[in-house]
């Protein structure tokens, strides 16, 4: 009977270890989790450079973490919602062709080509780069109901998007120059959307 069990533990014991062997390879597939086995969030994120859509991780850092990568002003206003006085942004008045994008996370968000003058004192536009890139939160701050501009990925303000804008869309998105980040472009390549 002691040589039945033996053969018994001998033949579930291969089985043991390939079954905790899968269940480790399953667990750090790419987009699953990661090694501690906690679910990693992914978003699909469209790139003016490569004209694609990539899932990435998501950004997630605590308060301590983004003071260490953002500047003071760049902190106020991405993680705790602030709002640059008018006409004070260094993007404001910038006309050079190239790609606005996220300063806590480098997403692209906004084409020059999109870019308008709308008086109002911050950096305008009438489209983002792609609509998944961006998220729109309700806002209802300051006894008005406003709709908030976050970058999809790190979940970072950028500012807000309102009805007033110029055609096609008829929207304006008025952002912080503090939250964002600008890419020049050479003058044959095209900052806007590749369709496809």
């Amino acid at each position: 009977m002691v040589s039945i069990k033996g053969v018994l533990i001998m033949k579930t014991i291969p089985a043991t270890i390939l079954a905790l062997l899968a269940s480790i390879v399953l667990l750090t597939a790419p987009g699953s989790s990661d090694a501690a086995g906690v679910e990693m969030d992914t978003i699909r994120i469209y790139s003016a450079k490569t004209g694609e859509h990539t899932d990435l991780p998501v950004i997630k850092r605590s308060s301590e973490e983004w003071r260490k990568v953002l500047t003071a002003e760049q902190f106020y206003i991405l993680r705790q919602e602030g709002t640059e006085r008018p006409f004070t942004g260094r993007l404001l008045d910038n006309h050079r062709k190239g790609i606005y994008r996220c300063a806590g996370c480098g997403t692209d968000l906004f084409s020059s080509e999109t870019k308008y003058d709308s008086r109002t004192g911050w950096p305008s536009f009438w489209q983002p780069i792609d609509p998944g890139n961006i998220r729109e939160v309700v806002d209802n701050s300051f006894f008005i109901r406003r709709v908030e501009i976050e970058c999809a990925r790190c979940g970072g303000h950028l500012g807000h998007v309102f009805n007033d804008g110029p055609a096609p869309t008829g929207l304006r998105y008025c952002l912080n120059s503090a939250s964002l980040t600008f890419v020049e472009i050479s003058a044959n390549e095209s900052p806007t959307k590749k369709e496809g």
